[in-house]
């Protein structure tokens, strides 16, 4: 059994969850702001999904996380774990990219 702490399932949540899968590409260097105020600066290693999880108290709805992987620009040799991160968790994506547009604030 697949759990999260939170699951959501009203079409205006899917929807805010889907506007932050469409920021974050595959291969984007982004940095994300989350809701505690940790900042996260990485590549994305692959494009998230929409998944189907269970909360802590038995709920099934939808979620899903992001694989940033942290580039080792200051110390080449060292390869630094992925780490995932919940969607829901994401209050801002910026693009670091060159392809980049402005920062994007999730709704």
């Amino acid at each position: 059994m697949r759990n999260a702490n939170h699951v959501y399932t009203s079409a205006e949540d899917l929807e805010r969850l889907r506007a932050k899968i469409a920021a974050l590409p595959n291969g984007a260097h982004v940095e994300l702001e989350l809701e505690d105020g940790e900042q996260l600066v990485g590549i994305v290693g692959a494009r998230p999904s929409l998944q189907i999880f269970f909360d802590l108290h038995g709920h099934e709805g939808t979620n899903g996380t992001v694989r940033l992987e942290k580039p080792a620009l200051n110390h080449p040799r060292a390869t630094p774990a992925p780490r995932d991160i919940w969607l829901d968790r994401i209050v801002r994506i910026d693009r670091l990219d060159p392809q980049s547009t402005l920062g994007h604030r999730p709704r």
